[in-house]
């Protein structure tokens, strides 16, 4: 065991949260930071093309490769949870979906005891974080709000901000027809949908600047990297979190077969995300003493909501064979990829500048709700097999399908000392009837509107589930055998005032000083939509914590 040098702050994990904690950290020169990341530098050739995540995805290099337990809500079936390795994290192989979520969802964190977190608190943290380049569609409904460390601001979107957002630049026929066709099932169109009211359709917000995708380690790493306070190490695989007593004094991590202990004046920031940061938490001996005594660790502090309330999107694909038009299947194989991979080097435009999602939908399954409950992610394409992202030889399109807020919780464990072993992962999809109904509903609205006239003129037949499919338990047995989570794990590290709480509102380790949790899991419940935009304003509030703490 090597004893290394100490830092007055050491962040573990270098993804989105831990990249823009690096950045903020070190921005006044005062404080020495090291940032640990177990995976590499985001050096790779499709890591700035958008259309790349589906390479990435399945690349061990920059994916860590998780899959669930298999479990009987979905028939016994393991599922993939992709999470990015390397600096920048799921920023890299992510679909670059920016969805800031709603006011009730943050006002939903404070009523449940995360007191600082309420919607008024957090928005001007989204603004700070964004440079968005549309415009400000609803700047004279603006929230007002306390305005963080960073600036002022005068309009509901931020314009200024380290990481760049615009809306997605192509624009097909038949994905205009599908606009149509929302319209003409009563949908309203929304142009912008980070701005005031979430319900209706349009173009998805992406992280792309000029074409090309934009990560943390791009918007906020970079320029960090150029400061003599930021220590970057790679390749570092932290194996624990150590403590004397009830202080966390730093941390041992495995590096070129070597391990190194390295010790933090001030703080150790666990920035590691839903999956790994209990898991390291729990392999220091921090957690459920159950859960440590059946792995073999010895108990040090007992907290037992570590690992707890796992909560994730599901996902439905509803898929659909297209005539009168070409689609990404078509496009992307022979003569005409090669136009396109011309036209993005050329123009940084096509296909090429694509990611998971075209048009969105944010739709209430039910017309009594007071707000939508599910998203929709359109894009003119159909996967032979969404596992390994191998898309249709024949032309087609696909309707993703997810809850929003889903209810049902698993959880994340470690099932051995030996951190090597991945922890178990339970996420219990589909157990709460308001989740499957909430599903069910959102994938027969979907059919009605493709079902409408604006439609037909490009809809062969549907392909998944099939018009077979009618009632409910085919819908659900449909959702059960095909269903995927869509990369969004939180809660695992929640933040409360109750026992169960792992960190406190400042997001410090309940029972502990010197540890912070600064990362997806500490969200008490999900958000309305894609999480990074969540995650990041997290890591922009939980720097203001750290900061105001150090004065």
């Amino acid at each position: 065991m090597a004893l290394d040098q100490e830092f007055d702050y050491i962040i573990v994990g270098g993804g989105a949260a831990g990249c823009i904690l690096a950045n903020r950290l070190t921005a006044s020169g005062r404080h020495s930071v090291l940032l640990l990341e177990a995976g590499g530098e985001p050096r790779h050739f499709w890591i700035p093309i958008p259309a790349g995540f589906s390479k990435l995805m399945t690349n061990r290099k920059f994916n860590w490769g998780f899959h669930t337990e298999p479990e009987d809500n979905v028939l016994g079936r393991s599922i993939p949870v992709p999470r990015g390795k390397g600096l920048g994290g799921s920023t890299l192989i992510n679909g670059m979906i920016y969805v800031r979520g709603i006011a009730e969802d943050y006002d939903a964190w404070a009523a449940k005891g995360a007191s600082g977190w309420s919607f008024a608190e957090v928005e001007p943290y989204f603004r700070r974080l964004e440079n968005w380049h549309g415009t400000d569609a609803n700047a004279k409904n603006h929230h007002a709000g306390p305005t963080p460390t960073g600036g002022e601001y005068s309009e509901r979107r931020g314009k200024h901000g380290p990481m760049h957002i615009c809306e997605v630049r192509e624009r097909f026929p038949i994905a205009e027809r599908f606009l149509k066709a929302a319209e003409q099932d009563g949908q309203p169109r929304n142009t912008d949908y980070n701005a005031g009211a979430q319900e209706g359709f349009g173009y998805y917000q992406v992280l792309q600047k000029e074409g090309r995708r934009w990560s943390v380690a791009d918007g906020y790493l970079a320029p960090a990297r150029k400061r003599s306070n930021l220590t970057v190490r790679t390749q570092a695989h932290v194996l624990k979190v150590d403590l004397e007593g009830k202080r966390c004094t730093g941390v041992t991590y495995r590096q070129g077969g070597r391990d190194i202990t390295v010790r933090a004046r001030v703080e150790v920031i666990m920035a590691a995300g839903a999956i790994q940061t209990p898991q390291i938490l729990e392999l220091s001996g921090i957690g459920r003493p159950a859960v440590l005594q059946a792995a073999g660790i010895d108990v040090k502090h007992a907290l037992p909501g570590v690992g707890e309330n796992y909560i994730d999107h599901f996902c439905t694909r509803l898929s659909w064979r297209v005539k009168n038009t070409r689609t990404l299947n078509e496009m992307s194989r022979g003569p005409g990829l090669a136009r396109e991979v011309a036209q993005y080097y050329l123009k940084r435009r096509g296909i090429l500048s694509l990611g998971t999602g075209l048009v969105f939908g944010f739709i209430k399954s039910r017309p009594e709700l007071p707000i939508a409950d599910v998203q929709y992610f359109f894009v003119h394409a159909s996967y032979a097999n969404a596992a390994d992202r191998r898309l249709d030889r024949e032309p087609g399109m696909t309707i993703g399908v997810a809850q929003l807020r889903p209810k049902s919780q698993g959880t994340i464990h470690v099932r051995s000392a030996d951190p090597q072993i991945p922890p178990c992962i339970r996420p219990n999809f589909l157990h709460e009837q308001e989740d499957r109904d909430s599903l069910i509903g959102g994938m027969q609205v979907a059919r009605r509107i493709v079902d409408q006239a604006a439609m037909q003129e490009y809809v062969a037949h549907e392909l998944n589930p099939g018009r077979d499919v009618q009632a409910y338990d085919e819908w659900l047995d449909f959702a059960r055998r095909t269903g995927q989570t869509i990369y969004h794990p939180i809660g695992t590290c929640r933040m409360g005032e109750d026992d169960n709480a792992v960190v406190d509102p400042s997001l410090r380790v309940r029972g502990l000083s010197g540890l912070r949790v600064i990362d997806a899991s500490v969200m008490p419940t999900m958000v309305s939509g894609n999480t990074q935009a969540a995650v990041m304003m997290v890591a922009e509030k939980g720097a203001d914590l750290v900061l105001g703490a150090a004065k």
